[in-house]
Parts: structure tokens; sequence; C-alpha cells
């Protein structure tokens, strides 16, 4: 049986500890633990974590390989310190029958680097007229429990009714990407001055917190659960604040990106800064980074969406939305929640560990750094300081806005049920 014994970490930010792994499992928590016959890992000074949760991440296979896929995505994952991801269902086939998902979770099981739980689209061909084999999904060898059509808005309320009143049946969720798609024929980016002084197609912010107040609405009338993707506005912070007061079942997540980066950069006209939905305003940044404090935001999720060079590197318009988030997230949180006093790092933990865990079903993740628990966990170095170079991402896509900025925070070991995946910065 392999043996790890992580010396001197600060668990979730606190106290020095000794973190005793064996096999698969912590062992012992302590100090002055006994390192006979175990690889040691000297870890003073740096913060031990439970391994990261992703409840939001595109790996694009099957059907688009040049982008991502599974191996690429998840060894991606563990550089950035998760041990498990959930696989958005927007892919080619769509996720949308048990084949499918079961195909994405075996790649996930083949390539060990994290867990992939596959998310199921909610209807047919991320069409938003047909529910999908919701059912059949669920009792798969996947074990669906996260449905969502994102990429695309499920803006009939009847299908969406019939969604979250059949995954409550098992106690699934439906994850809302909130875009009116009416109120954003033709957007380009956020509704507002920036857009109007250049002349871009404005995206407002009401597209997205009509559908959300919809859905918390609806989710209430069912008693079923329902998830908000991305949020991304301060209006919408208010309605899902709302929808809690009431004992509404919703959850929320916001991006990296959208905590750290405003509209104000699209003046650059660099595609890099396209994204869905889109970078608000600096008013909307503020009220992202209270909730995600104060709980109304319930999680970090990544929407990593990498795309190769060719879709990005062309005019504004033609070029396609999204950024690759893995490997940049647990230091962009730093950066904006615990650098700032908003978070300390055993809030970090609940925020993209213990609630997106909760929330997707993920088992045997989100768990506490205690004897007996798996051992899923990540060692993160607070104090590094360096700017983020794509070249060296792990993810097949480069497309990061962040390449050249100096951000804090390096992970620096990942360990998924006890075998490293990163040791000392490398992939193993």
């Amino acid at each position: 049986m392999s043996k790890t014994l992580i010396r001197g970490a600060k668990v979730l930010g606190g106290e020095a500890r000794d973190v005793l792994i064996e096999g698969e499992t912590i062992a012992q928590v302590g100090t002055g633990l006994d390192a006979d016959g175990a690889t040691v890992v000297e870890a003073e000074g740096r913060v031990l974590l439970p391994g990261l949760v992703d409840l939001h991440t595109h790996l694009r296979e099957p059907g688009r390989e040049d982008s991502e896929t599974v191996l690429t995505g998840t060894r991606a994952a563990a550089s950035g310190g998760y041990t498990a991801v959930f696989a958005m269902a927007n892919t080619f086939p769509v996720a949308d029958t048990a084949g499918v998902v079961e195909q994405v979770w075996r790649l996930g099981r083949e390539h060990g680097y994290c867990d992939v739980q596959p998310v199921g689209a909610v209807t047919v061909g991320l069409e938003g007229r047909q529910l999908a084999e919701l059912g059949a999904m669920h009792e798969s060898a996947a074990g669906v429990t996260v449905f969502s059509d994102d990429g695309k808005c499920v803006d009939d309320a009847v299908i969406m009714r019939r969604a979250l009143e059949y995954v409550k049946a098992f106690g699934g969720v439906v994850a809302q990407h909130a875009q009116e798609p009416r109120l954003t024929e033709g957007a380009q980016m956020n509704e507002g001055v920036v857009s109007a002084e250049l002349g871009l197609g404005g995206w407002p912010a009401v597209a997205e917190e009509s559908i959300i107040a919809r859905d918390v609405l609806l989710a209430e009338h069912v008693g079923s659960r329902v998830h908000i993707c991305h949020l991304s506005t301060a209006g919408s912070v208010e309605i899902v604040r709302w929808a809690k007061s009431r004992g509404i079942d919703v959850t929320a997540e916001v991006t990296p990106h959208h905590l750290l980066l405003t509209d104000e950069t699209v003046r650059t006209y660099d595609p890099v800064y396209k994204v869905n939905p889109p970078l608000r305003t600096e008013r909307d940044v503020t009220a992202l980074r209270e909730a995600l404090a104060d709980g109304t935001i319930d999680i970090v999720a990544t929407d990593h969406a990498p795309h190769p060079h060719e879709d990005k590197d062309c005019e504004w318009a033609a070029a396609a939305m999204g950024m690759v988030g893995l490997e940049t997230a647990l230091s962009v949180v730093q950066h904006t929640m615990v650098d700032t006093g908003l978070l300390d790092w055993a809030a970090v933990a609940d925020r993209m560990s213990f609630a997106p865990a909760r929330i997707g079903g993920a088992t045997g993740h989100g768990r506490p750094v205690s004897v007996g628990e798996p051992a899923n966990l990540t060692l993160v170095d607070p104090a590094y300081r360096g700017a983020v170079d794509p070249a060296g991402f792990a993810s097949r896509s480069r497309n990061t806005p962040y390449e050249g900025r100096e951000l804090p925070g390096r992970v620096t070991h990942t360990f998924l049920r006890g075998r490293a995946t990163l040791m000392d910065g490398k992939l193993a």
C-alpha cells in the first residue's frame, strides 16, 4: 500500500498539520507523524484543501477533439487542483442519451486524472422542443443527476416545468443557462455605455434576469431543484437572494472571469474576451463578489470553454464565445476573494469543493480533510506570484484572457484517491 506524508500544511488555511495518506484514504491527521516508508511532501506555508470540484466544464469530446479531449481536459483539471469535473452536454453528438453519457464517463475512468461526471442534456439535441432521455441517463452507468442545455437556454416554460418535475423523482437538478434568446439576437457584448461607444450589439442584463425569475418561480411551484449557471449581473444576484429568502431550492454559480474582468476589456476588440454570458460592469463584478462572500452565490464554476486558435484569432463578430479556466480558477479566486479579505481558505473550500460536490452528488468528493475520508486533496502555494503563460497549459486550447497577467497562488500537488495526479507542479 502506497503511503504519502504531507508535512506541515495549513489544513483549510488553519493550523499546520501533517496528513498521512495510506492507499486511497486519509489515515492520520496530526503533528509529528511518522514518515516511515512514506513519500514525504514538505508543505510548510502551503494550504491543503479538499480536491476541487467543477460543476461546469466543457471537455468537447465527442466531436470537437480539436478543442479538447477528456484526456487533455482532465489533465488541465488536475493541474488546477480539481479531482472531479462535470462535463457539459453540448458535444457532437449531444449527450442526450445513455450511450453518449456512458462514453464520456468511461473515458474519464480510463484516463484517471480526475473523475468525470457527465451532465445530460435537458432536451433532445439541445433544441428545446422535446425532453431528452433523463431517466435513462440517470439509470445508466454514468448515473447522471445534473441536466443542462448549457450553451442554449431552455426558454420554453412548459418544457422547463416538465424537466423540473421529471428530475424531482430521483433528486436531480436542472442547471439553466439563463439567456432569453429573443432579447439577445445579434448580441455581442454587455449592453451599456461601452457597447454603445464600440457599436457592438448589446446583451441586456434583463435577458438573464427574466429567465432566472421565471425559473425560480417554476422550481417553487414544482417543488424541485434549479441551479443557475454562470450568473453575471447584480440584478440576478437580487433575484436569487429573494428566492432563497422564500425557501425556494435554488443554487447559483459564478465564474472566475466574471469575478475579475469587466466589459471595459472589450475596448481592445480582442475576441479572447468574448464570452457567454458577456463580461459585465464594475458594479456587477462588485455585486458578484459580495454575493459569493455572503453565500447568495453558492459556488465558483469555471465554464472552461476551450476553442482552437482559428476560432478566436479572427474578427470579433465571427469569434467563438468562451474562455479556458481550469488551470487559473483558483488563482483568480485567491486574487479576487482571498487577498481582498472577502473569503478565507475554509470558505474557498466550501465554494469550490464542498458545495459543488453536494449540488452535483459527486460521491467521495467535497469531503473533510479527516481520518477515513477519501484522499482527494489539493495543495496550494498561496505565496507564489507569476505571470500566466498559456504555453504551459495542459489544455489543448489556449484561449485564456489572463495571458501575461500576474496572478497569485499555484497548485503544487493534486491527489485523486491517494494517487498523485500532480506532483511539484508537474503532471504525473
